[in-house]
């Protein structure tokens, strides 16, 4: 395998790691101003006056968005340093990281570019059905069905794994939270979940993703100085 590859997977997952870590700890610092987490202060339909809250409430996505980059350049190493009979593997976690990246870009991009945009403007229609403040609106949606896919992409490639138990417990017991939290929050609350499994998917995929890399940035830093 070339030595560059490796070098290249020990910087990007690297990488991926620190931003995550960094991300996570903007967003924790950033509190819900809506839906049932919000404790005081809360902006309510149809979120029209939310423009004083931009750009320190989006400081976070400008993190995820880099993030869902190095994910998919992470995955797409994974995918070139798997086994040649492993690759099936792999390369369904690489066709789902690519899904769940661009799901999650198109979200935040939408939320950074259009939102603010359009209140200046005083633009509001639609504004409510798009806004992050909506707890049920498409901006958590895509969330979900984002960090579901970078869930499941991660799942993907335990076959994958083999030899690497850590790397197999680890993706094995965040998919089955994942599964879990969703039947759970869907049982005690049905449609009107609002944020509540965005915040729980989000909180299980970030802390797999500072995981995993770490994992993967371990492994190839040991391949890249054995080769």
């Amino acid at each position: 395998m070339n030595t560059s590859l490796y070098k290249t997977g020990f910087y990007v997952s690297l990488a991926t790691g620190i931003i995550t870590l960094i991300t996570f700890a903007v967003a924790i610092g950033t509190p819900p101003l809506s839906g049932p987490f919000c404790t005081g202060n809360c902006f309510e339909y149809p979120y029209t006056d939310i423009a004083s809250r931009f750009p320190r409430d989006y400081y976070w996505m400008y993190g995820a968005i880099v993030l869902s980059f190095s994910y998919l350049m992470m995955m797409g190493v994974v995918h070139q340093t798997t086994a040649p009979d492993k690759k099936l593997y792999s390369q369904i976690g690489l066709q789902l990281a690519t899904m769940a990246s661009l799901v999650l870009i198109v979200d935040y991009f939408l939320q950074l570019s259009v939102i603010q945009a359009s209140l200046l403007a005083g633009e509001t229609e639609g504004i409510a059905l798009l806004s992050q403040f909506n707890p049920h609106g498409i901006f958590i949606v895509l969330e979900e069905i984002g960090f579901l896919l970078m869930i499941f992409s991660f799942f993907a490639l335990a076959p994958a794994f083999k030899g690497h138990k850590t790397l197999q417990w680890t993706v094995s017991i965040s998919f089955a939270l994942a599964v879990l939290s969703f039947i759970l929050v869907s049982l005690q609350h049905g449609i009107e979940r609002e944020y509540r499994f965005e915040v729980i998917i989000i909180s299980i995929t970030w802390l797999e993703v500072m995981v995993v890399s770490g994992m993967l940035a371990g492994r190839y830093r040991k391949s890249q100085f054995t080769n």
